[in-house]
């Protein structure tokens, strides 16, 4: 009888929450560290999403522009996704958010961009042997070797193509990422091409061991991974409608480059893999065999992340799927 009294009560508080709510709430917002009350938005549609009181906390912290906001329903809790529908949260009538400072951002865009940039310029550089990288009797010289102008052709071709998908194909479901991150990945990028070029274009370097066979079967293995890579790309653009943030499970198309989904979650990443071993098999270089052994590592860390996300948005996702490399990895 008292188990039955105390629902009955909490029924009936339930009911008063979702009929104010449908008023019309009030929602706090804390910071996360301190617990101080930092804003109080009052009158706030039932129906209003997370984005929309970013804009009103924005309107009263205007240094605080929404992409720099991250409104959390814990202090320590995650971030709460900008299509998240208030009346949809665990909150009352009143709904306390906790706030925290994601630093400067920006665009997504603008970071390819930077980062894909600098390594084809940056190769370039060494290829064509501009002073005070060599020798001054090597300024501005060539490579008698041709796969060192093949090796140039493929680098090139990669991040043109790179800055390509940028602007025309890839739909980001975040549109901004701290601005501290962008000196962190073009040192990654940046700072490889600059090994990578110096020695293959050094007036020293010598050709692969196998020769001709060994740099044609490289270029094979380059030039099938970069077009799966790209057809991968195209595949989850169309996966995406313009401006949504809509997330499916893809699925092999009629183009042979995309059957690879049926064994694996991250086929980009394997194909860029493959790319890059190519590019090693091809130059027979130590600083490119590093440089791809250290964009494997942080792409199998991606990789297992989206794999681990697929599986627990998706009840019906395939089972035998592995993250980056069929029934391995």
């Amino acid at each position: 009888m008292q188990v039955l009294c105390v629902f009955g009560h909490e029924l009936v508080h339930s009911r008063h929450q979702m009929t104010s709510l449908n008023r019309g709430g009030s929602v706090e917002i804390l910071d996360a560290k301190t617990k101080d009350k930092l804003c109080f938005l009052d009158k706030v549609e039932p129906n209003a999403t997370i984005g929309e009181i970013k804009s009103m906390f924005h309107k009263s912290h205007p240094q605080f522009y929404p992409a720099r906001q991250s409104i959390r329903l814990d202090p320590k809790g995650k971030s709460l996704k900008d299509e998240e529908v208030l009346q949809h949260l665990p909150v009352g009538t009143t709904a306390t958010f906790y706030f925290r400072d994601l630093g400067a951002q920006i665009s997504w865009v603008t970071v390819f961009l930077t980062e894909y940039t600098g390594p084809l310029v940056i190769y370039l550089l060494f290829y064509f042997r501009v002073p005070f990288i060599y020798a001054p009797k090597y300024d501005f010289t060539t490579s008698k070797h041709w796969v060192v102008h093949l090796a140039c052709m493929c680098h090139s071709f990669h991040y043109v193509k790179r800055l390509l998908e940028t602007l025309f194909v890839h739909r980001f479901s975040h549109g901004t990422m701290p601005l501290r991150n962008i000196f962190k990945n073009c040192t990654y990028y940046w700072g490889f091409a600059a090994w990578m070029a110096y020695y293959i274009n050094h007036p020293l370097y010598t050709p692969p061991i196998y020769g001709e066979q060994q740099i044609r079967l490289a270029l094979i293995i380059f030039l099938f991974c970069q077009f799966g890579n790209f057809s991968i790309h195209i595949a989850l653009r169309n996966l995406r409608p313009p401006g949504s943030k809509t997330r499916k499970i893809p699925y092999p198309t009629k183009n042979p480059f995309t059957w690879i989904f049926l064994l694996v979650s991250c086929p980009n990443y394997t194909y860029e893999l493959g790319s890059w071993l190519g590019f090693t098999l091809m130059t027979q270089c130590l600083p490119v065999a590093f440089f791809t052994l250290v964009g494997f590592i942080q792409m199998t860390v991606w990789a297992k992340g989206k794999h681990r996300s697929y599986l627990k948005e998706f009840r019906d996702y395939p089972p035998l799927r592995s993250p980056i490399l069929p029934f391995v990895l």
